[in-house]
């Protein structure tokens, strides 16, 4: 499974937040990932590493990259 992932794509996280979805949406990118709920809206921050560990699926937002 291609794992590559790029800002403004969805993501779906092996774990649920504590508001009952797993669905995110990428925000800021570089050594850090910073990651927003797309339910509660809440924003979490964690290393590259650790972002990959725990990242189960991407779902490409092509709508932004044709842009």
């Amino acid at each position: 499974m291609d794992k590559s992932f790029a800002l403004n794509d969805q993501v779906i996280m092996k774990k649920q937040h504590a508001c009952g979805t797993n669905l995110w949406t990428i925000t800021r990118m570089g050594v850090d990932i910073k990651i927003k709920c797309d339910n509660c809206g809440r924003e979490i921050m964690m290393d590259r590493l650790e972002f990959q560990k725990k990242l189960k699926k991407v779902n490409k937002n092509e709508e932004i990259k044709e842009n």
